[in-house]
């Protein structure tokens, strides 16, 4: 070859294999470049799931509220359990055994129900002079705080009047009239009227309520008809309320959050979940777009409902290690409820098993799934609860121990029987003590007086203290203790 054609030859050929040198680089760059993308995107997305996971049970107590109000005011007119928006609905018995509208319901008293939206105007509820009946009206803002809660204990039983004003109303109101402001537009206003259940008290108790009434404060003081009430076909009147609030993916979740918190606004305690909010596009006051996020915090927010409802009904334990939760001879309690503060788990989780929950001093809610911390209560097996003469729980209103099935509902049986209460003539020992029965099958004629029929399966207790005892022997100071719940050998 001429050596000047093989210098050019050489000289291209180290060209090439410059230039293939350099592909090769510019290639691994490329991929070294794309990894890290793509290892910064799956940070964004787990730091946007843990935010997500935080912010879905910040947000529980507003959407399960916000569902729970669609079901109960999906009707043209009262009906049972049901009533439009600003309109009582006046519950003539105890719930129904297969209602499933709310969990854990109570079978001690006549509920007196409405839901009100004060976003606009005040509202007028009025209550009859109860005499001296136990009766607890509380008051429940969007977010579940139990923000007023006339009843016995507070106001007495007489006659009252009181004006529900919404987040920065300002106005003159009439004379005679007491205001209690909401922190959020939506309000519910949970009434307890104690019956025993006779036909005679549940004549006497549906009077009461009759009287009860709620108005717009434009209206009050003159005749008034109120609208009839707009049903909406798509609204799930039959799937329980946490099931509808389970099964929403994650930006219909927070898409529905951020719709309701333009008229619920957060606390100014909630600053620091505000903020973390707007990491994820949910601005109060904003509407909300999943399409229009980055697409790992639309991943990460995707990921974030099931591990946050795990989260929510893990606290019924880790609760416990935190204080917020106690447990005593098998049976968990808190004296955390209907304000509070920043305890988002403790609110979440009260939401999921007893929404519409009181304050403290107005009612504490005992509930045991199994004789201790490990074993769960089932129907295949026999149980007793042993209270010493006297023993009985302490209550200046009264107490009940209420059977519920796995998922906190009634348990249907023969007897229709689904609590035991301070209004039962129990069997006494002949020491003055008590046993009560749970089991799924008669424990004998002679003791069906104490018994409390329970499923074949799985079954939960749920004890209520309605204006426990402040002063020794009391729950509330630890003074008197639940007595545990034994198998039978």
């Amino acid at each position: 070859m001429h050596s000047r054609f093989r210098r050019a030859f050489l000289s291209a050929a180290t060209a090439l294999l410059v230039v293939a040198g350099c592909e090769k680089k510019g290639e691994v760059a490329e991929a070294v470049k794309q990894d890290a993308k793509a290892a910064e995107a799956d940070v964004k997305a787990r730091e946007a799931r843990d935010a997500a996971i935080e912010a879905y049970i910040y947000a529980y107590p507003l959407v399960t509220m916000e569902f729970t109000r669609r079901v109960s005011t999906n009707v043209e007119k009262p009906e049972g359990a049901a009533a439009p928006v600003g309109q009582f609905a006046r519950l003539r018995t105890y719930p129904a055994v297969d209602n499933h509208t709310v969990t854990a319901p109570n079978a001690d008293t006549l509920y007196t129900i409405v839901w009100l939206d004060v976003s606009k105007e005040p509202w007028i509820v009025s209550i009859p002079d109860m005499k001296d009946r136990f009766f607890l009206f509380p008051m429940l803002d969007g977010w579940t705080n139990v923000f007023q809660d006339p009843g016995k204990r507070t106001t007495g039983t007489k006659a009252q009047k009181y004006a529900i004003t919404g987040p920065g109303w300002t106005g003159t109101l009439p004379a005679g009239v007491t205001e209690y402001k909401s922190p959020t537009g939506m309000v519910w206003v949970l009434g307890r009227i104690y019956c025993t259940g006779t036909p005679e008290d549940y004549k006497a108790v549906h009077a009461l309520q009759d009287q009860v009434t709620a108005v717009p404060l434009s209206a009050y003081g003159k005749a008034y008809t109120p609208p009839a009430g707009t049903v909406d076909p798509n609204i799930d009147t039959k799937t329980a309320v946490r099931d509808q609030v389970d099964k929403l993916d994650g930006a219909a979740y927070f898409k529905l959050f951020a719709d309701l918190l333009k008229t619920n606004p957060p606390s100014a305690d909630d600053a620091p979940m505000v903020a973390k909010l707007a990491t994820l596009g949910v601005i109060p006051g904003q509407d909300f777009d999943a399409s229009k996020l980055d697409p790992a915090v639309a991943k990460g927010i995707a990921e974030a409902p099931k591990p946050a409802q795990d989260k929510i009904m893990a606290w019924m334990k880790e609760g416990i290690v935190a204080g917020d939760m106690k447990l005593e001879h098998g049976w968990l309690f808190t004296t955390k409820t209907g304000l509070y503060g920043t305890g988002y788990r403790q609110r979440a989780l009260v939401t999921a098993i007893g929404l519409g929950a009181n304050r403290p001093q107005d009612a504490v809610y005992p509930t045991s799934e199994g004789p201790d911390a490990i074993k769960k209560y089932s129907g295949e097996h026999k149980y007793t609860m042993h209270f010493d003469k006297g023993g009985l729980p302490p209550t200046n209103g009264f107490w009940s121990i209420t059977m519920y099935d796995a998922s906190y509902f009634f348990v249907p049986n023969a007897l229709n029987r689904y609590t035991v209460s301070a209004r039962n003539k129990f069997k006494t020992n002949p020491d003055g003590s008590v046993d009560l029965y749970f089991q799924h099958d008669s424990p004998g004629k002679d003791k069906e007086a104490n018994w409390l029929p329970a499923p074949s399966g799985q079954f939960i207790l749920m004890m209520r203290l309605y204006w426990p005892k402040e002063t020794p022997p009391s729950l509330l100071d630890g003074s008197w203790k639940i007595p545990e719940v034994k198998e039978a050998s």
